[in-house]
């Protein structure tokens, strides 16, 4: 059986944990929240070879970090990888602008809005500069979804399971106000009733 090590409160483990729910997958759940024991434990142990999470350990031995690396290990044969080429270039592009330039503004301003170690460096400047880097993201996203339902063509791929894991909470944890942009909206909405799906505070399947 998989074992995923991985942070509960997190958005990139939480993709690939909604990924194996959507997958139906099966796999033993090692949580490790930020600065816990377990956390360090698992680094001390060898078991988080790039010294985070999420780590997803296989059957063989082997063990894959980088969130969007797991996403598409895991969805490789399976239609949340499109098979066309160009249909693939699109959905990449747009996982590499969530890591980007897209958690570099959402999710960090979430952590440092959330995590009470990060108070310190929580200054209302860097909060104010990243809520707007944060909105012209979020713009860019409203705009992708222009006369589509999904980020990389006609069906949800790993893109969608990338960029919805930071979005989806950007207004309770990142303080963002996504009215201005009823087409990210409406994809939140499909996305959270996708066949399989998992909330973030879900339960993992052990």
């Amino acid at each position: 059986m998989l074992t995923l090590y991985s942070m509960p409160s997190s958005g990139n483990s939480y993709k690939v944990r909604l990924l194996l729910s959507l997958l139906g997958r099966r796999y033993h759940h090692v949580p490790c929240e930020t600065r816990s024991p377990d956390l360090q434990a698992a680094k001390t142990e060898g078991k988080l070879p790039l010294g985070k999470v999420p780590a997803l350990h296989l059957d063989t031995g082997e063990v894959l970090s980088e969130s969007n690396a797991i996403l598409w290990y895991l969805a490789s044969g399976t239609p949340w990888i499109p098979d066309d080429p160009l249909a693939q270039a699109r959905m990449l592009s747009w996982m590499f602008f969530e890591q980007n330039r897209h958690e570099p503004a959402i999710a960090v301003r979430a952590s440092l809005r959330c995590y009470p170690h990060l108070a310190d460096e929580a200054t209302p400047e860097l909060l104010d500069q990243l809520l707007e880097s944060g909105n012209g993201i979020l713009e860019l996203m409203e705009h992708g979804l222009h006369d589509q339902d999904w980020f990389a063509g006609d069906t949800p791929t790993i893109a969608d399971i990338a960029l919805y894991a930071y979005t989806h909470t950007a207004e309770d944890r990142g303080g963002f106000n996504l009215s201005p942009f009823p087409a990210l909206r409406d994809w939140l909405k499909r996305t959270s009733t996708l066949p399989g799906y998992e909330p973030l505070t879900g339960p993992a399947h052990g």
